[in-house]
């Protein structure tokens, strides 16, 4: 018994090591930002501060909106919100470690509150910055089977449609409410009536890990009865690595969501489907094609100019860089049908972004990557937004107009 105990005292103290060890790497690929946002400001450099300013020239008296943020929750604080019990099982490890990357980068120090938290951090950022404009807070379904029953083990987690709505009530402000409503569910249309009675205007799909075909006629009918309501669909389109969805990946190409341009309904594409190859839907002959250019060949057909628009949000991501901003940089008279997203809280798992890798491509200078990074540890959402603002084409010295920033005719800043 003696050699036991003499046994368990060295086995706990590498352990407490190995927990306490893996909590600064965690640190180190997300949430490295200054959690006391007040003393963050005062630290900006007098250089950071004019960076900063000069963004916001020429948006003075606009609408500014970011059309992609995310509500977080495991439902604490009676949300109501659910998460994948894998997400918190050790026994799973790629999904533990998922989970504690979104965590740290949510500024979520513990269970007991999450949810709370997760919108206090929020809230704090913007206030602290409310020139970010409004901030389009999204709703998360779950995953369906083909006979729409709920899929809760296919499901990386659930934020219900009253959370965002109650969140919004709270913080008119800031928030706008984006519902999530799965096409195949039996009350999907009851659903849909219910939330725009509640003046909700955009829903979200995220196709490949909700498995949510644009195709299938519950989803045809579905989007038939937004446009009838005067709806807004914002959808993920490329492949998705942040939620699970490798089995369904084909779903997020931008191809499938044809025939609903054709009925007439609007439709935001966020990413510009900038991840992934996609099959060539019109020409199936030629096999497959970037979804980036599947995406552009939908935007560059005149009749889908008033309802078609791109969101913008990862393409600053360093696996992205490069063709979708060059896109954007080299067709400033598309601007208008394109609308700003951060994917909040994304912009704050800092290993996913690299200035460094920015200014070495041409995009940004070197005061401006030391400066950015500055930013991020004030502020991680407005680090995205001054990003998108400072970025130049390396050759013509384009910038991003700032009427893609703004809300347009899509959304309005009154409370």
């Amino acid at each position: 018994m003696p050699a036991l105990k003499k046994a368990i005292l060295p086995l706990f103290i590498l352990f407490l090591i190995a927990f306490l060890s893996f909590g600064t790497l965690i640190k180190k690929l997300a949430g490295d930002f200054e959690h006391d946002i007040a003393r963050a400001k005062k630290k900006l450099s007098p250089e950071a501060k004019t960076l900063i300013d000069q963004t916001f020239s020429g948006l003075e008296n606009s609408c500014v909106v970011d059309f992609h943020v995310h509500a977080v929750g495991i439902g604490a604080n009676n949300s109501g919100a659910w998460i994948n019990p894998s997400m918190t099982s050790l026994l799973a490890p790629k999904h533990f470690f998922k989970y504690k990357i979104y965590s740290s980068a949510s500024g979520i120090s513990g269970p007991l509150n999450a949810d709370t938290e997760y919108i206090d951090r929020l809230v704090s950022l913007h206030e602290a910055e409310p020139r970010l404009g409004k901030l389009l807070l999204f709703a998360f379904d779950y995953h369906y089977d083909e006979s729409g029953k709920k899929d809760p083990a296919r499901s990386s987690f659930h934020i219900p449609n009253d959370h965002v709505l109650n969140v919004a009530a709270k913080y008119p402000h800031i928030f706008i409410p984006v519902a999530s409503i799965h096409p195949y569910r039996k009350d999907a249309l009851a659903e849909l009536y219910r939330v725009a009675a509640k003046g909700i205007r955009f829903i979200k799909w995220l196709p490949n890990s909700q498995r949510i075909d644009a195709l299938d006629e519950r989803s045809l009918k579905f989007m038939e009865a937004m446009k009838d309501n005067d709806m807004t669909l914002i959808t993920h389109t490329g492949h998705e690595k942040a939620v699970e969805g490798e089995e369904f990946q084909k779903l997020g190409n931008p191809l499938r969501f044809r025939k609903a341009l054709d009925m007439g309904v609007r439709i935001i594409m966020a990413h510009l489907a900038s991840l992934g190859e996609c099959v060539d839907l019109d020409r199936p002959q030629n096999g497959k094609l970037s979804c980036f250019q599947a995406f552009v060949r939908l935007m560059s057909e005149d009749k889908y100019k008033d309802n078609l628009y791109g969101e913008t949000s990862a393409i600053t991501l360093y696996t992205r860089i490069g063709e979708p901003i060059d896109f954007l940089l080299n067709n400033p008279d598309m601007a208008h049908r394109f609308v700003h997203g951060s994917d909040y809280p994304l912009p704050a798992i800092n290993v996913l972004y690299r200035p460094d890798q920015m200014r070495e491509l041409g995009y940004i200078t070197e005061l401006e990557a030391k400066l950015l990074k500055e930013i991020y540890r004030y502020n991680p959402l407005l680090f995205n937004f001054v990003t998108k603002r400072i970025i130049k084409h390396p050759k013509s010295g384009e910038q991003l107009r700032a009427k893609l920033f703004t809300g347009k005719e899509l959304v309005s800043c009154k409370n």
